[in-house]
């Protein structure tokens, strides 16, 4: 029977499903359709999967492939909680087609991973998965950096034709930051695929195409409060989902409210 909490959520994209448990529940050995990713929050568990006994902690990432027979107990007298991520095969062999370039790769390597990193961007992924303010390029982006780290992409090295796509499509974010676009509108304009879109826009820019476009709207709007426009316009016109959207972003970027910078331009 099983003990603790169990939440199953929709994510903003198709043929993903997030759980986020906390349970001392033990697992009869089974298996999924889907690949699974995500990260022990608390505690740690024990598991046979299809490649070994393993054992995970807080701070791990945890993977399983589609087929795979796996169990998991949690280590120990406490409850474990954790966050997941299940993805149906189709998106994750699109992704794979796009992060190697055609070369076949779609096996998840290892049942726990240590490295930090990787811990990141599952924990990314999930919040941007679960957040409806979200832009569809954020969920991509997050999507795809994540599974390029489990599926283990070794990037190649940079070229002056990847800057030049990249600096084609951060003219096409600067000409018009409010309008809705696509990651896969925005690779197929600079001539890149996806996931090299961002891996590449990150390294010569030092941000993601999401967090430069944020980076934009917020700027818009900053521009917009000066000449006196009510927020609530503001955030719509900027491209924002909402004016709390606006005012998260423009308090992080900053350092105070739209609100407060409206009042001291007034």
């Amino acid at each position: 029977m099983a003990t603790g909490s169990f939440q199953i959520l929709r994510t903003g994209i198709d043929g993903i499903e997030a759980v986020i448990a906390d349970s001392s529940h033990v697992f009869a050995r089974h298996s999924h359709d889907a690949y699974g990713v995500g990260m022990i929050e608390r505690g740690a568990q024990k598991s046979a999967s299809g490649r070994g006994i393993v054992e995970a902690e807080a701070g791990n990432t945890i993977t399983v492939n589609p087929g795979e027979v796996h169990d998991g107990a949690p280590l120990g007298d406490a409850s474990r909680a954790w966050r997941m991520l299940y993805i149906q095969p189709a998106v994750v062999a699109a992704a794979a087609e796009d992060i190697f370039e055609g070369r076949p790769r779609e096996e998840f390597y290892a049942p726990v991973l240590e490295d930090g990193r990787i811990a990141g961007l599952a924990a990314a992924a999930l919040t941007a998965l679960l957040d409806r303010h979200t832009t569809s390029i954020g969920r991509d982006e997050r999507l795809l950096m994540l599974l390029a780290a489990v599926l283990r992409e070794r990037a190649p090295k940079s070229s002056s034709a990847a800057a030049s796509r990249v600096s084609r499509a951060r003219d096409r974010l600067d000409s018009d930051p409010a309008s809705v676009i696509t990651l896969e509108e925005l690779a197929a304009e600079s001539g890149l695929g996806r996931f090299r879109l961002v891996r590449d826009f990150a390294r010569i820019t030092g941000l993601t195409p999401h967090a430069y476009l944020l980076q934009r709207r917020t700027e818009l709007a900053r521009r917009m409060i000066s000449r006196g426009t009510a927020l609530a316009e503001v955030a719509i016109a900027a491209g924002f989902a909402d004016q709390s959207h606006m005012t998260r972003n423009f308090t992080r970027r900053y350092g105070y409210t739209p609100g407060a910078y409206l009042t001291a331009s007034a």
